[in-house]
């Protein structure tokens, strides 16, 4: 069996512009998935999937291959497995792990760690998650014209009786090439397959940048793991 990484960073961006290319931590932040993807034990190749030319540059100062991503790949509407399934086109690989290039922050082993899982359990596809903290559902509200209600009938009121509850932290998703090639119409998700596991992070671990804030937040994180 054969593993491959799909590192999807397209040029445009709305909410932070050409966020991919942008300086973090001395380099640009796609170089940080790349090292990532690179320094991630048993992956038989390392694969960037990219419509920017700045970052076609940085791509080739790795040991990676480079696939050029067609403008209708790259829009906005867009979507994560159809990017992915045109970057593995014609390559022989068992299991993908498909990574963001706007992450420069993630654990060493979370590549790893969801792979082995997704080999071992036999699983359609494995995303790592982190545990919602103070953003539980229990405690969000929803608005019948101004008059404030709870999203979810509870009795909770201290944080450490929450159920736990967790979310997407986009460090990684890996998934069987049988579950990537899977297209159904309507079902947006179904090349994740049926059976779905997870790999945890604590929070923080994983800084997924879609905004200034976001990089602020990475940049401090940095700073914070490279003090010990």
């Amino acid at each position: 069996m054969s593993s491959a990484a799909v590192i999807l960073a397209r040029g445009g961006s709305k909410g932070l512009p050409r966020k991919n290319a942008l300086p973090i931590g001395g380099k640009p932040m796609l170089a940080w998935t790349i090292e990532h993807a690179v320094n991630t034990p048993g992956l038989d190749r390392v694969l960037v999937s990219t419509d920017d030319d700045r970052l076609m540059r940085v791509a080739r100062d790795y040991p990676v291959e480079l696939v050029e991503r067609p403008d209708a790949l790259a829009s906005d509407t867009a979507t994560v497995d159809a990017a992915a399934r045109h970057a593995v086109e014609g390559i022989d690989a068992d299991h993908i792990a498909i990574l963001y290039g706007n992450i420069p922050v993630r654990p060493a082993d979370l590549t790893r760690r969801a792979l082995d899982k997704l080999i071992e359990t036999g699983c359609d596809s494995v995303q790592s998650v982190c545990p919602v903290g103070k953003m539980h559902p229990y405690w969000m509200k929803r608005l019948d014209g101004d008059r404030l209600l709870m999203y979810e009938a509870n009795t909770v009121y201290r944080r450490q009786d929450l159920p736990p509850v967790y979310m997407l932290d986009g460090g990684v998703i890996a998934v069987t090439r049988a579950s990537l090639m899977t297209v159904t119409e309507g079902e947006p998700h179904a090349f994740l397959g049926r059976d779905r596991r997870a790999v945890t992070t604590r929070s923080g671990e994983v800084v997924d940048v879609d905004s200034w804030m976001d990089l602020k937040i990475a940049e401090a994180t940095m700073g914070k793991m490279a003090d010990g």
